[in-house]
This record gives structure tokens, C-alpha cells and sequence, in this order.
């Protein structure tokens, strides 16, 4: 009988990144870990509320594990969305109080939550009353140039009384006023130390970092300093890294997956996704443009899956036309071999 802790199921998880981890996407990912959380778009509450829940809560039974992210302040409100995620099968319910976008901010929630977190408390005790799966909350270090660590200390001390025990920390600032989103993820200094600070001061929480993290080296370094690690734009952008997560940071068996297998099973999925709902090829082949990466060919093969033109075709035709640019995997060495050979 193993005497080994269980591995937290937070150990390395895919942020929620909006217009980028849509199921399509997630179905993608699980292909190449079997481990890894997988996470949503931010959902907003007023969507669920308002809108069509199964557009914004439908999900594919191989994503598990997923966890559904919320975006809203109402605490009445989010207990509702946190319940209608439990009853379509999440895994998880995480609140953003991360995400510093005008459109957000207009709505009071996200980021600026950070600055009321007897809200975010209540919020968070509300779904917690309402679900029996884990709430979680996402959140950056601080928000505009307040940098003084007491600031997400006492924001996660409050939120953490309110019956929440684990937070994934963006290990930046949110500057509301001035960036783009897409600056605010690059622009304010990464401070993980204050990541790892809290996970000192409350060592009986959980606590995840998140940030500008594109390595295993990188990821093992956090690791030794907190329970978990998300991944976000790296992930996404060079998704085979993930082929090596399983067995390196879960001890699973080693992954004998390969980018051709990978992409016959997203052909296959692209032909189901169509049969059930029409859903076009093209709106899932986007999500793969990654697959190939640093590989000779990978250029062309990523246009053929973006060629506009070709959106009439099925996508298996597609598939062929992508698959004759691209050459036989081979290590350099071999590679270098082969040169020789022809040479003599």
C-alpha cells in the first residue's frame, strides 16, 4: 500500500483563455493529456441567465476532468450559474476575478473584484451553499500600481473564509485603466514570489500560479513552491508540450501518441461535430494550427487548415491536402545521416 500523497488535482492545469478554450479546443488538448484540468471560457452569469445554456455549458464527455469559469459579482446570480454547471456535469466552478477587460469592468466583475473582497466572499459562499463540487477562484497579485502584498493576502484571507480553498494566482497586476487585455497580460511584472508567499502563509490552502510560464523546467521550479501550475498561451500556441505532462509531472505511463494520430482523431471529431449540430470544420481545425510546430512543412500545412477557400471541402479532403506537405518525422541525427549518405 502506497504511503505517497495524491497528486493535487490542481498540479497543472490550461488557463481559461476567452475565444481560445471553447470545447473544440478542450477536446484537442485532452487528446494530447489525459491529466491536465482543462478549463472554459469565462462564461458570464447574465449569459447563462439570459441566453441559451446549452450553447454556453454544452461540453464533450472526454473533456473530464473541466472546470466551468464564471464571470459575474451577484451572489444570488452566481449560485444560480454554479448550479446549472453542476447539473451539466463540471467538474469544478471557478470565479474570475482576473480578467481586466473594459467590457468586463463595465460589468463589475473580473479584476476589479479584487478591490471588494467581502463581495467576492459572498459570492463565493453563495456557491458554495448551491454546489457540492469544488469553487475555486482565479485572480491576479494586485490591481493598478497597488503592489504591496498585504493587498492579495487579505483578498485571499477573506475569500478563503467564505469556504474557498484554492486560488490560482496570475502572477501580475491588472492595470484597469490603460492596457489592452492583451498588454495586461504582458506588460505588468511577473512577481511569483508573491505567489509563493501566500502559499506560506496559508499553507493549508491551495495555491496554483499562473503567467508566462512556456516550460517543464519552469513548471517543475513553480512546483517546488506551490500546489499547482496553469499554463495558458504557451499551451495553446505549442499544444505538444502537453504530450509529455502526463508521465513527467503525474507518473503516468509515457505518451506513444503521435501528431498524425492526433490529427486523424480531430478529423474524426470535426466529422461527429457536424453530423450532431453542422459545427464547420474550419471552427475547430483553428484550434490545431499549433500542432505542427518547428516541423519542416509545418507552414503550409497550417495554411491549407486556414485556407478560406477550401471551407466547402470535407474535411477528411482537407486532411490530405495538409498531410502531402508534410515529411516523415525524423531525428536531426538521422536526418544529418541521411545528408551524408547522399553526398558521398
Amino acid at each position: 500500500m502506497s504511503s505517497e500523497p495524491a497528486l493535487s488535482p490542481w498540479r497543472l492545469s490550461v488557463a481559461p483563455m476567452m475565444d481560445w478554450t471553447d470545447r473544440h479546443c478542450r477536446y484537442f488538448h485532452r487528446l494530447l493529456t489525459r491529466k491536465t484540468l482543462l478549463y472554459t471560457e469565462m462564461v458570464t452569469t447574465g449569459a447563462l441567465m439570459h441566453g441559451s445554456v446549452q450553447r454556453h455549458l454544452r461540453f464533450n464527455e472526454e473533456e473530464h476532468p473541466v472546470a466551468l469559469q464564471l464571470g459575474g459579482s451577484e451572489p444570488a446570480d452566481l449560485a444560480a450559474a454554479a448550479r446549472l454547471g453542476e447539473q451539466w456535469g463540471y467538474d469544478e466552478i471557478n470565479l474570475n476575478c482576473g480578467c481586466p477587460s473594459d467590457r468586463v469592468q463595465r460589468g463589475a466583475f473580473g479584476a476589479c473584484l479584487m478591490a471588494e473582497p467581502g463581495l467576492v466572499a459572498d459570492g463565493v459562499k453563495a456557491m458554495v451553499d448551491a454546489v457540492t463540487v469544488p469553487v475555486t477562484v482565479k485572480h491576479r497579485i494586485g490591481i493598478d500600481r497597488t503592489e504591496s502584498y498585504e493587498f492579495v493576502r487579505d483578498f485571499v484571507g477573506t475569500v478563503s473564509e467564505a469556504g474557498c480553498s484554492v486560488f490560482m494566482v496570475h502572477a501580475r497586476n491588472a492595470w484597469l485603466q490603460g492596457l489592452s487585455p492583451k498588454e495586461n497580460r504582458e506588460v505588468p511584472p511577473l512577481r511569483y514570489e508573491l505567489a509563493y508567499q501566500l502559499k506560506r502563509d496559508f499553507p493549508h490552502l491551495t495555491i496554483g500560479v499562473n503567467g508566462g510560464i512556456t516550460t517543464n523546467e519552469q513548471i517543475d521550479t513553480h512546483l517546488a513552491q506551490v500546489d499547482g501550475v496553469m499554463v495558458g498561451r504557451e499551451a495553446y500556441h505549442h499544444p505538444w508540450l502537453m504530450t509529455s505532462w502526463d508521465e513527467r509531472f503525474f507518473g503516468a505511463s509515457p505518451s506513444l501518441i503521435t501528431r498524425e494520430g492526433v490529427e486523424e482523431q480531430m478529423v474524426a471529431y470535426m466529422e461527429r461535430a457536424h453530423a450532431e449540430d453542422g459545427c464547420p470544420w474550419y471552427a475547430i481545425a483553428r484550434h490545431m494550427l499549433g500542432l505542427r510546430h518547428g516541423l519542416r512543412g509545418a507552414r503550409l500545412w497550417r495554411q491549407v487548415w486556414s485556407d478560406h477557400r477550401l471551407k466547402p471541402l470535407p474535411p477528411r479532403e482537407v486532411w490530405a491536402m495538409a498531410q502531402a506537405h508534410m515529411e516523415p518525422e525524423v531525428s536531426e541525427d538521422v536526418d544529418d545521416a541521411l545528408r551524408a549518405v547522399a553526398l558521398l
